[in-house]
């Protein structure tokens, strides 16, 4: 397997926040590159809003050179109608990377937990101190970004494996 070191984008899709984080995974070190949150203007028409969560992304996309991106899925949530607009959002900030040409995988919020503190039914306030013991060059994070980098945190582990799996299977 490889150690060349790759770019990823971590995502935390929101209408009113989508936290994003960068870090750069070579072999098992992980590095902190960027975070931070997109808030579109909540009183913009809700097409805008996704239109500048779709262009906001794209940009951070190119502005920092990622290679790969991951994305939280979505929990349903009681509202139908609440679940349906993070949807949207949800399906904007998930093709800016596939626009850009990256690769998007998705992983479940209690696996996210699960591989960043240990357990799958973790706090945002466990998240955030993990990801600050993973990532100390970070600097403070906003609990939507904290989410962000365990995302990309997550993938960085999870892509190894696959990788793995993937050249025992070739050999």
């Amino acid at each position: 397997m490889t150690n060349e070191a790759i770019r990823i984008l971590g995502l935390d899709p929101g209408l009113r926040r989508t936290g994003w984080g960068v870090v750069t995974a070579e072999g098992s070190r992980l590095r902190w590159v960027a975070h931070g949150v997109v808030r579109p203007d909540e009183k913009a028409p809700f097409a805008e809003r996704l239109l500048h969560l779709l262009e906001e992304v794209g940009a951070i996309c190119r502005d920092h050179g990622c290679e790969e991106a991951a994305i939280e899925e979505v929990f349903v949530n009681v509202n139908p109608s609440s679940t349906l607009k993070l949807g949207h959002a949800r399906a904007a900030v998930m093709l800016a990377p596939a626009r850009e040409g990256l690769s998007v995988a998705e992983y479940a919020p209690n696996l996210i937990k699960k591989a960043v503190v240990g357990a799958g039914h973790a706090d945002k306030t466990q998240i955030a101190f993990m990801v600050q013991r993973l990532l100390p060059t970070a600097g403070d994070v906003s609990a939507d970004a904290a989410d962000a980098l365990a995302v990309a945190i997550t993938h960085a582990q999870l892509r190894k494996r696959a990788l793995l799996t993937t050249l025992r299977g070739a050999a």
